[in-house]
Formats: C-alpha cells, sequence, structure tokens
C-alpha cells in the first residue's frame, strides 16, 4: 500500500540544488555521529509519534556482501550486537522491534554500518536511508508537527510522491511456499542422493549453507531463520582436487566447503583470489562451485519459508529453479 504522505528528509538545503536536483553544497555525504545525526533520529521520532507509532517491523533486512578474501565487514556483527536482541539473528524479514530500537537502526543506516532494512506499519508508516544520509518517511497522516519539528531541527523536509527505495518485487520470482510439500520433496531428493545442500538466504547479501542427511533434515528446518529464502542443491564432493580443477581461467565463481570439523564456509572469488582459495579448500572435507551469474545459477528448488500459520508474508521471492525435479524419475537436468 502507497503511503499519501511522503518526505525526503536531508541536512541538505533545497536552495543548494541546481536545476537538476542535484546537491551543490557543502554538507558531508557522511553522518557526523554528532548533532546533525540525532537531529534526524529526533525527526522519524516525530514523525512516529505524529503517526501513534510505537514499534517497527523489520522488512527485507539486508547487510554488505564480502566477495573476496580479507573484507570484513565495516562493524562487527555489522553492528547489530547489542541493538537488535540475538544479533544479526535476531534481524530478520518480519521481526518486531520498539521505537528505540527502530532508531538505532537508523542511526546503523545513516552511518554505513553493513545493515539495511525498510522499517515499516502497515498502512500506516515506513522509514529507511538511502545513499548520502537521505532519509524517507511515509506516513498515513499529514504530520504537521513532526514537519515543524524536523524543521527547527534544522533539518528539511521534501515532500515527495513515493520514495524511490520503496519495495518492488521481482518480475520473475518464485513464491513456492517452503511447507509440508516442499519438505516431503527434500526429503525424498535426500534420501535418493539427488539433493545434499541447502542455502538459506537469512538476510539479503548473506547465506548461512547447510549439508543435508535424511537424520538432519527436520533439525535444519527448525533452526532457519524466519521468512528466509531457500535454495536446494546437489551435494558437496569428496573429490577436492576434481573441484578445484574445475575453477574456471577467469571471471566470478562462489565456492561451497566443508571443513574437517564439519564447520561449511562459502566465498565468492576471482582468480586472482584462486591460489588461497585453493590453498584454503586443498584440505577441506568437501567442496563444490556454484555459478554467480544468475542466468547460470539455477538451484534444483527454491522456495520462501511461510510465516507459522502458513502464510507466506515475505515480498522477497526465491530464485526460479528447476521445477519437477523432485518427482522426477531421471536426474535433476534429464
Amino acid at each position: 500500500m502507497q503511503l499519501p504522505y511522503v518526505h525526503r528528509v536531508t541536512k541538505y538545503d533545497p536552495a543548494d540544488r541546481d536545476d537538476h536536483g542535484n546537491y551543490t553544497g557543502t554538507e558531508d555525504t557522511t553522518s557526523d555521529h554528532g548533532e546533525i545525526e540525532a537531529a534526524y533520529l529526533q525527526a522519524v521520532e516525530a514523525f512516529a509519534a505524529d503517526s501513534d507509532i510505537d514499534r517497527l517491523c523489520v522488512r527485507e533486512p539486508g547487510v554488505s556482501s564480502h566477495v573476496h578474501f580479507g573484507v570484513e565487514p565495516p562493524l562487527e556483527g555489522f553492528g547489530l550486537d547489542g541493538v537488535v536482541p540475538n544479533g544479526l539473528r535476531g534481524f530478520h524479514d518480519g521481526a518486531t522491534v520498539p521505537l528505540d530500537i527502530g532508531l538505532e537502526l537508523v542511526r546503523l543506516m545513516l552511518r554505513e554500518s553493513g545493515a539495511w532494512c525498510r522499517l515499516e506499519v502497515e498502512g500506516a508508516f515506513a522509514v529507511h536511508v538511502g545513499w548520502d544520509q537521505y532519509l524517507y518517511v511515509g506516513s498515513s497522516r499529514p504530520c504537521r508537527m513532526a514537519l515543524a519539528r524536523t524543521r527547527e531541527l534544522g533539518l528539511f523536509p521534501e515532500r515527495l510522491h513515493a520514495s524511490p527505495y520503496d519495495f518492488e518485487p521481482e518480475e520473475e520470482g518464485v513464491r513456492r511456499p517452503a511447507d509440508d510439500d516442499f519438505w516431503a520433496d527434500l526429503h525424498r531428493a535426500v534420501a535418493c542422493g539427488r539433493a545434499g545442500l541447502l542455502e538459506e538466504a537469512y538476510v539479503d547479501g548473506a547465506s548461512r549453507w547447510h549439508r543435508l542427511t535424511s537424520d538432519r533434515l527436520d533439525a535444519v528446518r527448525a533452526g532457519l531463520a524466519p521468512r528466509a529464502r531457500l535454495a536446494v542443491w546437489p551435494d558437496l564432493s569428496s573429490d577436492i582436487d576434481a573441484v578445484l580443477g574445475a575453477l574456471p581461467a577467469e571471471g566470478l565463481v562462489e565456492c561451497v566447503w566443508q571443513d574437517e570439523d564439519g564447520r561449511i564456509h562459502s566465498a565468492v572469488v576471482d582468480e586472482d583470489d584462486f591460489p588461497q582459495l585453493t590453498a584454503r579448500v586443498s584440505g577441506a572435507a568437501a567442496a563444490a562451485l556454484l555459478p554467480v551469474d544468475a542466468d547460470e545459477r539455477v538451484a534444483l528448488l527454491t522456495a520462501v519459508l511461510p510465516d507459522g500459520d502458513g502464510v507466506v508474508r515475505a515480498r522477497w521471492q526465491a530464485e526460479p529453479s528447476l521445477d519437477g525435479w523432485a518427482q522426477s524419475p531421471g536426474p535433476p537436468n534429464g
């Protein structure tokens, strides 16, 4: 539902914009971690009060993905530890947080800590942060008191038809729920050796990997993050030499491997990182290479976890998959 009152709130004076709307003034595009940042948070608080909102729902959470060895997130745990209960594990689509925690999430986004989300109350309120300290607030109410308060704080609210960061569904996504039928299909596929690896995209930009066996499948299911996107892949291979020998001459590839102690890791690397990847994976128990290009990266089966009542409320979608593989008597690509 499109909210009727949407404002872009910034520290950038509209008088300092050129004919194309580009800012030409001297304000920095990063947070000052001080009075201006505090003004942004007070403005959000004022809009929430004007909208009679004291709790917010986390939607489409994401974290910055690190695609090469040695690249660390800007903050440990993306700054979520001590902000969201259970840190990154509590940062999932549909999580409801009180306004004070919502304001701390806005602070993390202003500081570009690596964590991002939309904060909403359906049909009533929305707030999220774009690039360069652009804050977008939507409400079902005019919020005249909040607008006045925002100007008092030295910020500039500008009315918009809509935020450029509103959620837009993917045109070719998959809405299959990861329901009992999905798990029954997966049990059969694991039992006959067609499937052995589950990718759990618990936030946008990060995944957890689970190696599947028939006796572990129920435990894996019970431990998944709410509303996660799932992708099923063939099992890892114990022939490490063959896996590493299949590295392309150049380009990006994702390697998933399991250590001797059972932990599963993944990394997206290019040819510059292949020597380091080889050294890291050569002692692994099992591994696999997956394509990164969306046209080539097609899982055996994909789905989205529904809520406890069986309804899929996540707005994001799973990627297309090889439909019908679970029941087919032939191999997945046959």
